[in-house]
């Protein structure tokens, strides 16, 4: 991996990881149980609103510092389908689901490139350039 290519790679996960741990710490401090109600509002069993929460938050921060950046970036990716067909298809692409969109496809790239050369990933698994 190129140079430019490991920086970009680390600015999209830093990006990707503070926003959502930061939507993952707004549904701890609003109250879980009021996640777990939105969730119920939308047929889906409340406690996915537990789920989701804890795996904004903790993949968050892992993403920020390069941990399990495949394994996160699909979650995210997950997360995120579900959220633009559940909520936010109906809203329409501008103002709806564009933003779900891009979360989506940036979460995608890093389940494709992993956490590239500025991560933990690399330093505690060593896998070597050609393998990646």
């Amino acid at each position: 991996m190129s140079v430019n290519q490991g920086l970009g790679t680390l600015f999209i996960r830093l990006a990707l990881g503070i926003i959502f741990f930061i939507h993952g710490l707004e549904k701890f401090q609003g109250g879980l149980d009021n996640t777990a109600g939105f969730f119920e509002s939308l047929g889906i069993p409340g406690f996915m609103g537990y789920v989701v929460a804890a795996i904004e938050l903790i993949g968050g921060l892992l993403l920020i510092v390069g941990l399990g950046t495949r394994w996160i970036g699909a979650a995210f990716t997950v997360i995120m389908l579900m959220a633009i067909f559940t909520v936010k298809l109906q809203m329409g692409f501008v103002g709806g689901y564009e933003l779900d969109i891009a979360l989506a496809a940036m979460s995608l790239y890093l389940v494709v490139s992993g956490g590239a050369d500025y991560s933990l990933d690399r330093v505690l698994f060593r896998r070597s350039k050609a393998a990646q």
